[in-house]
């Protein structure tokens, strides 16, 4: 009954349904991976990003390379602003407005000099491409506490002069006449003494898993219908198939000639040197049904 599945035809059918369903699996695995990431991150945010702030001294390491579980860690710093030496940088959105960050270094009383994100500007009315006005940091000796985050890998894409087009610290680093620290930089989060006007501060991350869960179950059903939908086309060629051969065997018994409806792909004769396939026999048996029939007709009636 359903030999017919042993063709080419229908074995391309199969297996292109396998194509298809490993696609659609490895899309949904993408997804499930794109959701242990979205939930690794909120598990970082809500242990680390309001706990209490590490000593420099005991994060000193950090700035140098961040590890991923001590991502927002919170770090209390006391040093200067060097402000001569504030940069912006490009294309940092802030609830959808476009604008720019405000990258300051920061030398700490020890010595060391890392990079401190001040916060949001949006962008400028009076000159294209640059914020109106850069708020000056604090003077003099300051108590900050900063969040930090690793350094962004490097555009390849050019700025204008005192800006930067990521927050690649290397790059940033290249424009300073002193070292510092590369491996991260902080977000500000308090700064003490505080001054009149400060960039807008940035955003706490959302604990927000996405819609990956539900995109990776569309993407697995996906491959289950695939094969759904074969098993639905093999069962109504089965019955076409069946019920061709009892209108085929109804006609011969009636000596009357059957037309079918349904659609049969072109036949094909065997591989020279090769046994019949199923399709041929059939096709065979039909041919010899019609051939009767019209020597049927032929034939004049016996008085």
């Amino acid at each position: 009954m359903y030999r017919f599945l042993a063709s080419t035809r229908w074995l391309g059918w199969f297996l292109l349904a396998c194509v298809f369903a490993a696609a659609c699996y490895g899309l949904g695995n993408w997804q499930m991976s794109r959701l242990d990431s979205a939930r690794v991150e909120n598990q970082r945010v809500a242990a680390n990003y309001d706990a209490a702030p590490l000593a420099f001294e005991d994060a000193r390491a950090l700035f140098g390379a961040l590890p991923e579980d001590r991502k927002w860690v919170q770090v209390a710093m006391h040093g200067e602003y060097l402000a001569e030496d504030t940069v912006v940088v490009r294309n940092r959105p802030l609830g959808g407005a476009p604008g720019y960050e405000v990258l300051v270094p920061f030398r700490t009383s020890t010595g060391e000099t890392v990079v401190v994100n001040r916060g949001w500007l949006p962008i400028g009315n009076d000159s294209a491409g640059h914020p109106d006005t850069v708020p000056a940091p604090p003077s003099g000796t300051v108590d900050v506490v900063v969040r930090l985050k690793p350094s962004e890998p490097n555009l390849d894409r050019s700025a204008p002069e005192g800006q930067l087009a990521t927050i690649n610290l290397e790059s940033y680093a290249g424009k300073l006449s002193y070292p510092i620290a590369t491996g991260a930089y902080g977000i500000m989060a308090t700064e003490d003494p505080a001054v009149a006007v400060v960039p807008a501060a940035l955003e706490k991350p959302e604990l927000d898993e996405g819609n990956h869960l539900s995109y990776a179950f569309q993407w697995f059903a996906f491959g289950v219908l695939a094969f759904v939908g074969l098993g639905y086309a093999a069962r109504l060629q089965a019955r076409i198939n069946r019920e061709d051969r009892e209108a085929a065997a109804e006609a011969a018994a009636a000596g009357t000639t059957v037309l079918h409806s349904a659609y049969r792909a072109p036949r094909r004769t065997a591989r020279k040197g090769g046994r019949p396939t199923d399709e041929d026999a059939e096709d065979a048996y039909l041919d010899a049904l019609e051939s009767a029939d019209r020597a049927a007709r032929s034939t004049p009636p016996r008085n």
